[in-house]
């Protein structure tokens, strides 16, 4: 079987749908199958994966704990459109001091990026899939 490379764009919020989590075991699947998992594009409501502000219930899975333990121990790069991210309030540091903003709460592992990463994804990958 030959090794792909991966891109997923995940559009669904943390919670409140199953796209995220679909997405989640989808990365999952890849990586025990011996592909490479080289990226994670959240788009539109999927930005809400990226907050650090998330607080699952103790007997629900933390998904959010879940993308940065794959950006860890995989090194899969965790890229939230920074637009979408903006307007759903998700704010990382650069942005929080650049508009003056009392706090951030982009999750950590998580990284702000432009259109032009996930532009980039499906240049250069050999698969993107959304979900």
């Amino acid at each position: 079987m030959q090794s792909l490379t991966y891109t997923l764009v995940v559009n669904g919020s943390v919670y409140g749908s199953q796209s995220a989590r679909c997405a989640y075991l989808f990365a999952q699947a890849l990586i025990e199958s011996g592909h490479k998992l080289v990226s994670v594009f959240f788009y539109q409501d999927g930005v809400l994966n990226a907050s650090n502000l998330t607080l699952p219930a103790n007997d629900e899975f933390d998904l959010v704990a879940a993308w940065q333990a794959l950006h860890r121990e995989h090194s899969v790069k965790l890229d939230c459109c920074i637009a979408a991210s903006l307007r759903r309030g998700i704010v990382g540091e650069e942005e929080m001091t650049q508009h003056e903003l009392a706090a951030s709460n982009l999750a950590s592992g998580f990284e702000q990026a432009g259109l032009g990463s996930l532009a980039e994804a499906l240049l250069t990958q050999d698969r993107v899939v959304q979900f």
